[in-house]
């Protein structure tokens, strides 16, 4: 069947999520901050997180045990964050293998390269 043509919104979106985006050796980061009248309703803190990891990483035990990581890292990490935005951590070939510590420091680089380090508001 043929492939349906992307609409004006999901250009939107795309072109929204590549504004503000950081690029470490354990992940990418996309980051998307909402201003009130985009807001849809939100969990308390208005952060929603996304996780992704391509098939280029390996197979599904190895995509999986990287986005594990990133979880629990951004869980450890995100727990003030007051900010009302949308982030897309994407697993890259580096994730799995990394030493806990320096993922997590990974991850709090790319927030403040990214401007959204928790305790900053929109």
């Amino acid at each position: 069947s043929p492939r349906a043509a992307p609409s004006a919104a999901h250009g939107e979106l795309v072109r929204q999520y590549t504004q503000l985006y950081a690029v470490h050796e354990a992940m990418v980061l996309q980051t998307r901050k909402l201003q009130r009248a985009q807001s849809l309703p939100r969990p308390e803190g208005g952060l929603r997180l996304g996780f992704t990891a391509t098939k280029r990483l390996g197979n599904a035990v190895q995509r999986n045990r990287a986005k594990r990581r990133l979880r629990e890292a951004a869980r450890l990490e995100l727990a003030g964050m007051a900010a009302a935005c949308d982030l897309v951590l994407i697993a890259r070939e580096g994730t799995a293998a990394r030493p806990f510590a320096t993922l997590r420091a990974d991850l709090r680089g790319a927030l403040r390269q990214a401007g959204v380090a928790p305790g900053t508001t929109p």
